[in-house]
C-alpha cells in the first residue's frame, strides 16, 4: 500500500485523483484551499468527503496553499507523521486566469508561477529526500496542453510549459534515486474542472455546451480518465516510464490544434 500525497486534491479533476487513488487501495493525503482562487470554482472540501463516505473510502484532507514552504512542510509532516513515508506525489494544485501579456497584471503574473510552478518545485523539493530514503518513488505532475502555447493564456501557458521542462529535469537529476517523474496532461477540449468551469464565470452547464474536438473515445475527457492515468504512472506497470508526457485527451499541444467535429 502506497502513501500518496495529491496536492489541490479536494475538488474538481484532484478530488478524482485523490477518489480513484483510495479506491485502489492508497493512503491518500490530499490538501487544498477553502476559498476559491481566482479564475477557479474550486472550494471547500464538502463534496470531496461525501463521494469519499459514498463509497466508503477514506483520505486525509488537510487545508493548505502550495505556494507556501510552510503550509507545504506542514503537510509532508502530517504525512510523515502518520504513515511512516511517501511513496507518490501529484502535483495537481494549479489557477489558469485567462489572459495576454498586455492584459495580465504583475500580481496575476505572480500568483499564477507561485501556484503552477513555484508549487511544484516546493512539494517536489520537500517530498524527494523521503523518496530517496525508501528507495524511490514516483511524480506526477499535471501539465496542460497550454503548455506548448494557446491564445489568451500566455502566463498560464508559460507556467504549464515550465512544468513540461522541470519534470524532464527531475527525471534526469533522480533517475539514479529509482525516483520517476512524469506528466499528465488533460485533454479533450471540454474536460470539467474548476478551473474550467471558472473562466466561464461557474456556469457548468454553459461550458458544456461548448463545442469541444472530444477524444478518440468519442467524448470528452473526464476527471476519471485523468486519474487512471496519474494512478498507472504511479504504480509499478510503468517502473520503467520517467520523463514522459502521457497526454490524456486529443493531442492537441504536441502538434495540434485538433479540428472540431463538423
Amino acid at each position: 500500500m502506497s502513501v500518496i500525497i495529491v496536492t489541490g486534491g479536494t475538488f474538481g479533476l484532484g478530488q478524482s485523483i485523490t477518489v480513484e487513488l483510495a479506491r485502489r487501495g492508497h493512503q491518500v493525503v490530499a490538501f487544498g484551499l477553502s476559498t476559491p482562487q481566482i479564475s477557479s470554482t474550486a472550494q471547500g472540501v464538502q463534496s470531496l468527503m461525501a463521494e469519499l463516505d459514498g463509497a466508503g473510502l477514506s483520505a486525509d484532507v488537510l487545508e493548505a496553499d502550495v505556494s507556501r514552504a510552510a503550509d507545504v512542510q506542514r503537510v509532508v509532516d502530517h504525512t510523515i507523521a502518520r504513515y511512516g513515508a511517501i511513496h507518490g506525489l501529484v502535483n495537481n494544485a494549479a489557477i489558469g486566469p485567462l489572459g495576454t501579456v498586455l492584459d495580465t497584471d504583475e500580481e496575476t503574473f505572480d500568483r499564477i508561477v507561485s501556484v503552477n510552478l513555484k508549487g511544484t518545485y516546493l512539494m517536489s523539493r520537500a517530498v524527494l529526500p523521503y523518496m530517496k530514503q525508501a528507495g524511490g518513488g514516483a511524480i506526477v505532475n499535471v501539465g496542460s496542453g497550454a503548455g506548448w502555447g494557446k491564445p489568451n493564456m500566455a502566463a498560464y501557458s508559460a507556467s504549464k510549459g515550465a512544468v513540461v521542462a522541470l519534470s524532464a529535469a527531475m527525471a534526469y537529476d533522480h533517475l539514479h534515486d529509482r525516483v520517476r517523474v512524469n506528466v499528465a496532461i488533460p485533454g479533450g477540449g471540454g474536460i470539467v474542472s474548476g478551473m474550467s468551469v471558472g473562466r466561464v464565470g461557474g456556469d457548468t452547464e454553459a461550458f458544456l455546451r461548448r463545442p469541444t474536438p472530444g477524444t478518440a473515445a468519442g467524448r470528452s475527457v473526464t476527471g476519471r480518465d485523468l486519474a487512471n492515468a496519474v494512478a498507472f504512472l504511479l504504480s509499478d506497470d510503468a517502473a520503467t516510464i520517467s520523463g514522459t508526457v502521457l497526454d490524456v485527451g486529443c493531442f492537441a499541444g504536441q502538434g495540434g490544434p485538433v479540428p472540431s467535429k463538423h
